[in-house]
């Protein structure tokens, strides 16, 4: 049962979407709020696993330095941002020190219990994700690490940056689990990640490369 708090200025959107939690059975609503403020202040006191953040509060704080302020204090919190506009870029600006256990998410995907479900469980494990819907969207650069992977690795990349298990991308993909384990040890060999370095989880650098080496292009 993971406990999961709310911030959401705008009142419709914020009781459409504790509606909608309350209803899922992993999940218990444990905080609701309606400015950065009041949340920065509760949120410590409710054993949360989750935060759930508007990004544009219409205050003097967005959701993202809410999260980067609370995160640091409590820094087994996952932190899901939502948003009305695409910008999966902002999360390969957080700072070093708590870029795991994020999620990005399109306001119009929480009607999408699968993708709502594994933007919670990815935040609160540590991981880096985003929207599947900007994950197609998404392109590489056209220098950088990213163009010497090729065509399949980049599409397993992009599965394990909406969150996917090895399992399920195998699933997805049709291959072997094997052969996806094989695609992302190339990933990270190509990336210059190591995967035994205990300090970083290794996924959440491969997909802040990931970001850091692509653009998000227009509908």
């Amino acid at each position: 049962m993971a406990r999961v708090a709310l911030v959401e200025d705008e009142a419709l959107f914020r009781d459409l979407l504790r509606v909608s939690l309350a209803q899922e059975g992993n999940l218990e609503v444990v905080g609701v709020f309606a400015d950065p403020t009041t949340a920065l202040a509760e949120i410590p006191k409710l054993d949360v696993d989750v935060v759930i953040l508007d990004i544009d509060l219409g205050s003097n704080m967005t959701g993202v330095e809410l999260g980067v302020r609370r995160r640091r204090d409590l820094p087994k919190l996952g932190v899901m941002l939502l948003s009305n506009h695409a910008d999966p870029q902002l999360l390969s600006s957080l700072p070093r020190d708590v870029s795991g256990g994020w999620s990005y998410l399109l306001k119009r995907s929480v009607t999408n219990v699968e993708t709502l479900r594994r933007a919670i469980e990815g935040a609160s494990m540590g991981l880096l994700l985003f929207d599947p819907e900007l994950t197609r969207r998404t392109r590489p650069r056209r220098t950088g690490p990213l163009t010497q992977l090729s065509p399949r690795q980049l599409e397993v990349l992009g599965l394990i940056a909406e969150g996917h298990s090895n399992a399920a991308i195998a699933e997805r993909l049709s291959l072997s689990e094997r052969s996806v384990e094989n695609h992302v040890s190339r990933i990270y060999t190509t990336l210059g990640v190591d995967a035994t370095d205990r300090t970083n989880h290794a996924r959440v650098m491969a997909v802040r490369l990931y970001l850091e080496g692509s653009v998000t292009v227009s509908e």
